[in-house]
C-alpha cells in the first residue's frame, strides 16, 4: 500500500500531470484574453491535447447532463426517442467538419494552422459552455416560469460567446487579419454544407448498392 501510495503521489507530481493541469489552467486565460491567448496556444505551445480532449469530453458530458438535470420548464425530453450515441454524434460529426474543413481550406490559401492546432484550439474555444451550462443546469431547477427568460438569455450568452472565441481562434492560428477570417469562417460554413451533402450521396449510392446485391442475391435464391 505504501509503495502503490509514492506511485500515486509521483504520478500527481510528475512534469507531464503538470503541464496537463497547466494547459487546462491556460483555457481560463483564452476564454478572457482571446487574442493573447489562442496566440499563445499554438505559437508558445502552451496548449495540449489531453486538455483539448478533456474540455470536448466535459462539453458532451454537460449537454448529456442536461438532458437529465435540466428543468422540464426548459427542456422537455422524449426518452424513448432519444439515442444517446446519435445525440453524442450530432455533436462531434459538426465539430470534425468544422475543423476538416477550415483546414483544408485555410492550407489552400496560406493559413499556418496545422490540423491538430484547429482542433485543439475549436476545443478550448468551447470552455465557456461547460462552465456556464454547469451552474445554469442547476439554477434552471430553482427558477419559476416568470424567469425563464433571464434562463435563455445566459444560456445564449454561453453559445454566443464560444462561437466568437471560435472565430478569434482561428484568425490568431492562421495568422489572419479580421476582414480574412471572417471570410473563411463563412467559406468554411460553407464547405461543411458541401462536405454533408458528399457525404449524403456517397452514404445514398452505398445503400442503393448494398440493396441491388441483396435483391440479385434472393433472385439467384429464388432461381436455385
Amino acid at each position: 500500500m505504501e509503495a502503490k501510495a509514492k506511485t500515486n503521489f509521483r504520478f500527481w507530481q510528475s512534469r507531464g500531470f503538470q503541464k496537463y493541469i497547466d494547459s487546462l489552467k491556460f483555457s481560463l486565460y483564452c476564454i478572457t484574453h482571446p487574442l493573447d491567448g489562442f496566440w499563445d496556444l499554438t505559437h508558445e505551445k502552451r496548449g495540449t491535447y489531453a486538455a483539448a480532449n478533456t474540455i470536448l469530453f466535459l462539453t458532451i458530458l454537460i449537454r448529456i447532463l442536461k438532458l437529465r438535470y435540466t428543468s422540464f420548464i426548459f427542456i422537455t425530453v422524449y426518452w424513448e426517442d432519444l439515442n444517446i450515441f446519435l445525440y453524442i454524434a450530432s455533436i462531434l460529426f459538426p465539430l470534425s467538419l468544422w475543423v476538416v474543413g477550415n483546414w483544408a481550406l485555410t492550407t489552400l490559401f496560406d493559413g499556418k494552422g496545422r490540423l491538430g492546432q484547429v482542433y485543439m484550439a475549436t476545443c478550448y474555444a468551447l470552455t465557456p459552455y461547460p462552465l456556464v451550462q454547469l451552474p445554469l443546469m442547476v439554477f434552471s431547477n430553482f427558477v419559476t416560469v416568470d424567469e425563464a427568460e433571464f434562463y435563455s438569455v445566459i444560456s445564449g450568452i454561453s453559445l454566443v460567446w464560444a462561437a466568437l472565441l471560435v472565430i478569434a481562434a482561428m484568425g490568431q492560428i492562421h495568422e489572419y487579419s479580421g476582414g480574412k477570417n471572417l471570410l473563411f469562417t463563412v467559406a468554411t460554413l460553407f464547405a461543411m454544407l458541401v462536405m454533408i451533402f458528399i457525404l449524403m450521396i456517397f452514404f445514398s449510392m452505398i445503400s442503393q448498392g448494398v440493396a441491388y446485391f441483396i435483391s440479385l442475391g434472393k433472385e439467384f435464391l429464388f432461381r436455385i
